[in-house]
């Protein structure tokens, strides 16, 4: 079976250099910081397999790459619904998809995530199909915090997982209206 071919991107960010994977489909592959692009080619061989995937650098920005950096200028619903395709096992992509039903600017649990997917005795589990979610940000993992409400694990760092969710309490925050006289 011949290599699945993603397009690399190098995208600079508040957080560091983001290392961006879609496919011909503009579906986004795999989303990873420069400092972790170890971590991203384990996943990625842990998902396709060794020798599976070949990268190649974009000829031009990608639709994900766009989406991306409109959610860093403060357009969190840019990445909403975004494309994504992955490998992964059943329960782990039951967790991701249940990750993208987390509200920007919303934490939960990883108890309150299991119940969503009504497993609620496979915590664990939850917790390692979350380390191992291949997109981050538009799979929000790092919405996922501690049941005392503590900022537990995140790929990229602690430092970025707060950086996030500060970035999303900002921008989900409304002013309120002035009412208008009726």
């Amino acid at each position: 079976m011949p290599a699945l071919t993603f397009a690399l991107e190098r995208v600079a960010t508040p957080l560091g250099q983001m290392l961006v994977l879609t496919d011909e489909q503009q579906r986004l592959r795999a989303v990873d910081w420069e400092d972790h692009e170890t971590r991203m080619h384990t996943l990625l061989r842990r998902q396709y397999g060794t020798d599976a995937v070949r990268l190649d650098g974009a000829g031009q920005p990608s639709r994900a790459r766009r989406a991306l950096e409109a959610y860093f200028d403060g357009e969190l619903a840019a990445i909403d619904g975004f494309p994504v395709a992955f490998g992964g096992t059943v329960f782990q992509r039951q967790v991701w998809q249940a990750l993208r039903g987390i509200a920007g600017g919303q934490t939960v649990s990883y108890g309150a995530l299991a119940h969503r997917i009504e497993r609620p005795t496979a915590v664990r589990a939850v917790g390692l199909a979350n380390g191992a979610n291949p997109v981050g940000i538009v799979i929000p993992c790092h919405r996922v915090i501690g049941a005392n409400a503590s900022l537990t694990g995140y790929g990229g760092g602690l430092h970025r997982k707060r950086w996030l969710l500060e970035h999303e309490a900002r921008h989900c925050a409304r002013p309120a209206r002035p009412s208008t006289p009726g």
